[in-house]
């Protein structure tokens, strides 16, 4: 009898080892607000859901990081769900306080971008598995907007008029 048991137990592990998960990639990062506390960064995050059911999402964690150093990290809670079948976009708001952004100038002066990496774990809900975390890393630079361009100077339309 223990023999059928641990057969079983073999076939239940083997399966749910082989099973498709949802996978994740990030889209593109961009400057998305400017306040008085803070710069908000928007990472668009793409979750692939191979399951017919929608799986809702327990937390979003993100880190994010320039210049080799922590500038933002948190986590957003119940952020809703992936819908089945199908991509979910999802964005991830990365709220970078305006103190931090100093200790940046020597990266943002050399070229006036940012390079980072940010660093995302989904945490989604799967029946009879329970929570599995989906991880999701990308690298790349922020180019930064110029006072002109702030103020609508300097834009091609204006060149094309001169």
């Amino acid at each position: 009898m223990s023999g059928l048991i641990d057969k079983a137990k073999d076939y239940v592990t083997d399966k749910v080892a082989n099973m498709k998960k949802p996978e994740a990639t990030v889209k593109n990062v961009d400057l998305k607000n400017i306040a008085c506390d803070c710069i908000t960064y928007n990472a668009e995050v793409i979750v692939s859901n191979p399951y017919s059911t929608s799986i809702p999402i327990c937390e979003i964690a993100y880190t994010f990081k320039s210049a080799d150093r922590v500038i933002a990290e948190g986590k957003i809670p119940d952020p809703g769900s992936l819908k089945g079948n199908a991509d979910t976009k999802l964005d991830v708001g990365l709220k970078v306080p305006h103190n931090v952004l100093v200790s940046l100038i020597k990266d943002i002066g050399a070229d006036w971008d940012i390079d980072y990496e940010v660093n995302i774990v989904l945490i989604v809900d799967l029946p009879v598995l329970g929570d599995i975390s989906i991880p999701v890393n990308n690298k790349g630079e922020i180019k930064l907007p110029t006072l002109s361009s702030l103020f609508g100077y300097g834009s091609a339309s204006d060149d094309s008029a001169k």
